[in-house]
């Protein structure tokens, strides 16, 4: 039997995870969950969620991947043998090939954009005639079919090469060139005339916009944005070796992916007062503003909107593929460990159910939001909730401790804090969001 692929570092696990975390969720979601919800309050939601209680659950679902050994399915299979815990693991295989459908639709936009950037179709004398390019795009025949198709494909490709010659290996490239690229527009958009109102939206909070549901909103939002409640940190977590460190692994991958939302929101935000744009136009947000940042600069420099339209959209395609291979792995382990299939075959598979899901998205745009809020809101929530509840109280403690603390070599002194946070706070407030998801 062929040994099992391991992460090669702490570098690796975290530029893996992050990559997991940091994509679409960040610069294609957040910005229009912020313009939704009433901007600073939101954020400031989000923040505390992500490390009192998100992390908290990251952190059971990786201590169930490690301690396992195992893809989502098989994981609650090995620990809890001949119990009804394992029905949990199949949910987690589930839930991401749904998110992966429509997440892949949005992922052939950023590639449709991406072409469009290579043919200067972003500069143009009146950046207000390019308020329409996104209406354009969807409503073409065959377009938003083709780049959806092309994108699950590069994805699938991806996470055919294995774990640390496919997965870690586009991770360890690509994440540093996403910081970079995200930062360089975060630059330009706080230069744009009127850019100031945006930057007051994301900092001075209003909490009378702060509704329950918004407060149920910056979960659910953290749910996607660090893949929790899908199998993904599980399926991830068991490539981890023994000796790493998961507190810090996790501590990682949370403050990065903060950071990089918060960049995020200083590349769009801004830029959508400029522009003029609303900022809870939803979905479409990111697609309406970012052709008008290129098409402004191309007005007095049309060589650097020209080069920054092209890297930026490189990178928005590259986000948005380190999100979805991640989602793609879940069901790929799965049918590699539990049904026998060739790493190749599996990926063809995944591929196949995704991409007929994925066409109801491109056909029915109230599909890929019934689905985006669904998966959030409802089927994350509840995958963290087992999870979390699992490993509070079903797993034994010490061999909870054994993996948060390596053995009692690490995080001896946190133990304590973060087993009372997965045991108590985390369940408790996760079905508190839960209700409110299901009432609002």
């Amino acid at each position: 039997m062929k040994p099992r692929e391991n992460f090669g570092g702490r570098a690796a696990v975290i530029m893996a995870l992050a990559g997991s975390a940091i994509g679409l969720g960040n610069i294609w979601r957040f910005p229009y969950m912020v313009g939704e919800n009433g901007g600073a309050a939101f954020i400031l939601v989000y923040i505390l969620a992500t490390l009192l209680l998100l992390l908290p659950i990251f952190l059971a679902e990786a201590v169930i991947g490690r301690r396992s050994r195992a893809n989502a399915f098989g994981a609650m299979k090995t620990l809890a043998p001949h119990s009804k815990w394992k029905w949990t693991g199949l949910f987690a295989v589930i839930t991401p090939m749904i998110v992966l459908s429509y997440y892949s639709v949005v992922g052939g936009w950023a590639l449709g954009y991406f072409g469009n950037s290579l043919t200067g179709g972003f500069l143009q004398s009146n950046p207000e005639a390019l308020h329409g390019v996104f209406a354009s795009f969807l409503g073409s025949s065959w377009k938003p079919i083709v780049c959806f198709t092309a994108f699950l494909a590069i994805s699938c490709l991806i996470v055919a090469g294995g774990v640390k010659s496919g997965i870690e290996k586009f991770s360890k490239y690509c994440i540093p060139v996403l910081f970079l690229m995200i930062v360089t527009m975060a630059v330009f958009s706080l230069s744009l005339p009127g850019a100031g109102e945006g930057v007051r939206y994301l900092v001075k909070p209003d909490f009378s916009k702060l509704t329950a549901s918004a407060v149920a909103a910056a979960v659910g939002q953290g749910f996607f944005s660090l893949s929790l409640g899908m199998g993904i940190v599980i399926t991830y977590s068991s490539y981890v070796k023994p000796s790493e460190n998961l507190v810090a692994s996790g501590a990682g991958t949370a403050i990065a992916d903060l950071l990089f939302a918060l960049l995020a929101g200083f590349a769009v935000m801004p830029a959508v007062f400029a522009a003029g744009i609303e900022p809870a136009a939803g979905p479409g947000l990111v697609f309406e503003t970012l052709p008008y940042i290129f098409a402004k600069m191309g007005v007095e420099l049309p060589l650097l909107s020209s080069v920054a339209a092209f890297l930026f959209f490189a990178a928005l395609l590259i986000a948005a593929l380190t999100s979805s291979i991640s989602l793609a792995e879940v069901g790929v382990a799965y049918l590699v460990e539990e049904r026998g299939l060739k790493r190749g075959w599996a990926c063809l598979l995944t591929f196949l159910v995704t991409w007929l899901l994925g066409l109801c998205c491109v056909f029915g745009p109230g599909v890929l939001d019934f689905l985006d809020s669904f998966s959030s809101n409802v089927l994350m929530t509840l995958g963290g909730l087992l999870c979390v509840i699992f490993v509070g109280w079903i797993m034994p403690k010490q061999d909870v401790q054994d993996e948060i603390t390596n053995g009692g070599t690490v995080n001896r002194r946190t133990f304590r804090l973060l087993y009372f946070l997965m045991r108590y706070l985390a369940p408790l407030a996760v079905v508190s969001i839960l209700i409110s998801n299901l009432v609002w």
